[in-house]
């Protein structure tokens, strides 16, 4: 699957200016809905326990049963998932295992960061599990961009500005490389206690951020763009 899924969860929205393109998949974790219906979006898929939407068809949860009767621009939705509340996944981790067994790889995550910080860290966690599958997951947090890279790299285009910030997201990672950033790293091992990879900075040079072995989470701003 070539095109992009992206994923609304229930927490404050940040960086709602996006284009859907053909082949992209929209999905709607709970009250992540209210996000896709506020942008105007049409939801392909509304997958949750449906604690915080509502449960559909009930009198006393008028907006919910609208929000399932009818998409948000009157069409009915394609898909709709009830999740069991007793339940391990969360609604987010949920959407994503349903599109990965579509085939999509490359997922953007809205209202997943802010909010309950439980929610966000296991938003953060869920960037690993799409990272453990060969897939790549952006998390759009307020003023900044969250992604995991397993066994691999992260390049960045000469034109990018503002801070980049590296941790180690499963234990030590192992040859962990830095280049074209104001601090260099080489082959190096990071530990979550340890945090050395905190604040670095492009300095108008292409940048590249490598793992040899281990999970690295990758915090970069709006100004960065990757390459």
């Amino acid at each position: 699957m070539n095109g992009i899924c992206h994923v609304f969860g229930a927490g404050p929205l940040f960086w709602p200016d996006l284009a859907i393109e053909d082949g992209d998949c929209v999905i709607a974790a709970d009250a992540g809905y209210r996000h896709v219906q506020a942008l105007g979006l049409k939801a392909d898929v509304l997958i949750g326990d449906f604690d915080s939407l509502g449960e559909p068809g009930r009198a006393d949860a008028g907006h919910a049963s609208r929000c399932f009767a009818n998409g948000p621009r009157g069409d009915s939705f394609p898909h709709v998932i009830r999740l069991n509340p007793v339940k391990d996944e969360t609604d987010v981790l949920a959407a994503l295992m349903y599109a990965l067994d579509k085939g999509y790889r490359a997922f953007r995550l809205y209202g997943c960061a802010g909010g309950r910080m439980a929610h966000t860290l296991a938003n953060i966690g869920c960037l690993s599990y799409l990272a453990e599958r060969g897939a790549r997951g952006f998390l759009y947090a307020d003023g900044e961009v969250l992604t995991a890279v397993k066994d691999g790299s992260l390049r960045f285009g000469a034109a990018s500005r503002g801070p980049v910030s590296v941790f180690a997201l499963s234990g030590e990672c192992r040859g962990v490389t830095e280049t074209g950033l104001k601090y260099a790293l080489d082959d190096y091992a990071l530990r979550p206690a340890y945090p050395i990879g905190v604040s670095n900075e492009f300095i108008g040079r292409p940048a590249e951020v490598s793992v040899r072995e281990g999970t690295l989470l990758i915090v970069y701003g709006p100004e960065a763009a990757l390459s």
